[in-house]
């Protein structure tokens, strides 16, 4: 019999807390242990989506049992980010129902259907709403199964691994996502090799290396405007439109996935939008994690983030939560943080028998007039 995942521990709400902008599931539990989930907005309406899904990853029964976490930043407006919350995963489900097990080649194709169907959404939807053919997102998934890790990332969200080392019992940071971004070089190598037709197809404005000068994601679901020419016309907002006509996609929906087999000295992941990483490094994250408890630990992330923001400004953290949202984006970004704690005897053993879903920042206002 299928139980759910909530033990006396909780915060007492299945669906977490909103206290301002701030939105919190401080403590729950999954197949293979606990975890934790907090939301920050800082735009007008949250761009950032995130969701963890525990029990069948496939649709049929008998069938693969773990944890699914996706971290969606959105860019642009909220309809890729939202797209990708209501879609990927029960894509993945459906390619891991034809194989019966977890794969690279199942998450490539979760990935790849989900692009399509979105871009299939914008031809709908573009005349009447242009915006929409600007919309994209970074797209970060962690999928544990049968003792191994799957992470696969188009973007520049993060994930990090919390590893005790058997020599000095110290708690190590661990980089396990491949981020595509054009401020790091090797990506606009990438960029130039894939387009070497196009001398402007990573450009330095403002300090700030941009692809064709206009964003920094080289990997993205949605952003249909870098991706088919057709859109890249009126009634598209002037500042999206390209001067020149360009004959293969600029941005990529693929995914760089890293597979690893779990270790019991594995302790924690640490899942994350580019938002947290701006002001905290991997270490002081895992520091952080490791240094408190669990129940709260991601809101606890968030909160130290943002002290890191204020001091950046000059203010005091009690100032920067007075500042509303819309506002508030010229401190710092959405940052959604999702911690998985890892319990050795369930990763190898028998996982608990739950099934849950909670999507991030639920009750968080999703309009600009809310």
């Amino acid at each position: 019999m299928v139980k759910p995942c909530w033990k006396p521990h909780d915060d007492g709400d299945s669906n977490g807390r909103v206290d301002g902008l701030l939105w919190s599931k401080d403590l729950g539990h999954h197949v293979y242990g606990q975890f934790s989930m907090a939301v920050i907005q800082a735009n007008n309406v949250v761009e950032d989506q995130s969701q963890l899904e525990s029990g069948a990853l496939s649709m049929t029964n008998p069938g693969p049992q773990g944890t699914f976490v996706g971290v969606y930043d959105g860019h642009g407006g909220t309809e890729a980010s939202r797209f990708v919350n209501d879609n990927l995963f029960s894509n993945l489900k459906r390619y891991v129902s034809l194989h019966q097990n977890i794969s690279e080649n199942a998450i490539r194709k979760a990935f790849a259907a989900t692009e399509e169907e979105f871009l299939s959404l914008v031809q709908k939807q573009w005349l009447n709403e242009p915006k929409i053919a600007s919309a994209g997102s970074c797209c970060l998934v962690g999928i544990i199964c049968n003792g191994q890790l799957y992470i696969a990332n188009a973007g520049d969200s993060r994930a990090v691994l919390g590893r005790t080392e058997r020599a000095t019992r110290e708690v190590i940071a661990i980089q396990l996502s491949t981020e595509h971004n054009a401020s790091i070089e090797s990506v606009r190598d990438e960029l130039r090799m894939v387009h070497p037709e196009d001398p402007q197809i990573v450009v330095l404005k403002h300090n700030v290396w941009r692809v064709k000068g206009i964003i920094q994601i080289s990997r993205s679901i949605g952003d249909a405007y870098l991706k088919k020419a057709k859109f890249n016309r009126p009634p598209l907002p002037p500042k999206f439109q390209l001067p020149e006509p360009f004959y293969k996609p600029i941005l990529s929906a693929e995914p760089s996935i890293l597979v690893h087999k779990l270790r019991p000295d594995d302790q924690y992941l640490i899942f994350a939008s580019d938002g947290l990483w701006e002001h905290l490094s991997n270490q002081k994250a895992v520091d952080i994690v490791n240094s408190y408890p669990r129940n709260g630990i991601a809101r606890r992330l968030i909160k130290a983030a943002l002290r890191e923001a204020a001091k950046k400004r000059e203010m005091r953290y009690s100032d920067l939560k007075k500042i509303d949202r819309g506002v508030r984006r010229h401190f710092h970004d959405d940052i959604s943080v999702v911690v998985v704690f890892l319990d050795p005897q369930l990763i190898n053993g028998r996982p608990s028998p739950c099934s849950l879903s909670i999507r991030g920042g639920e009750g968080l206002p999703t309009s600009a007039n809310s």
